[in-house]
């Protein structure tokens, strides 16, 4: 799965993977695990070195069968999008209404200006979204049963 920040990535994976009986990844889940915090990763080495830890979590978390989401800018790597070209990529979109309460408190590196700077950063990555999408499913208005139930709809599983 792809998607901006706070869509609902990992929710909408681990529902789905428990529903498909099947493994679930998050791909920053990974990153953390073997360097440490994401916000101390952006404070110390830098976003370019995060998104090298990003690409070698992509990839190995595909590497087997199951449910993953990726980091929000995980998709704009040529590597990683080279790699998201061997599986099926669901992109989780948004119209945005609720990315407010989902960022506030958070630790996003990204976001520090809260929805102004996530609206720039979505309208900057929609489109690699979309061109590396096999599916768009809009997470909008729908309950998080009914995205995962599209998903399946959608996937024919």
């Amino acid at each position: 799965m792809i998607g901006p920040m706070g869509v609902g990535k990992t929710t909408v994976g681990r529902k789905l993977a428990k529903a498909l009986k099947v493994a679930f990844v998050d791909s920053d889940s990974i990153v953390v695990q073997q360097h440490g915090p994401i916000p101390a990763i952006f404070k110390d080495l830098g976003e370019p070195i995060f998104r090298e830890f990003e690409e070698a979590a992509v990839k190995t978390a595909i590497a087997a069968p199951g449910v993953v989401a990726t980091g929000g800018g995980a998709v704009m790597s040529p590597k990683t999008q080279a790699a998201l070209k061997q599986t099926t990529v669901v992109y989780l979109s948004t119209n945005g209404k609720h990315i407010g309460s989902r960022l506030r408190g958070g630790t996003r590196p990204l976001v520090k200006n809260g929805v102004a700077d996530w609206k720039r950063i979505y309208d900057e990555r929609k489109p690699v979204y979309e061109a590396t999408a096999d599916y768009i499913i809009d997470t909008s208005d729908q309950s998080l049963s009914a995205t995962v139930a599209e998903i399946r709809k959608r996937l024919n599983i």
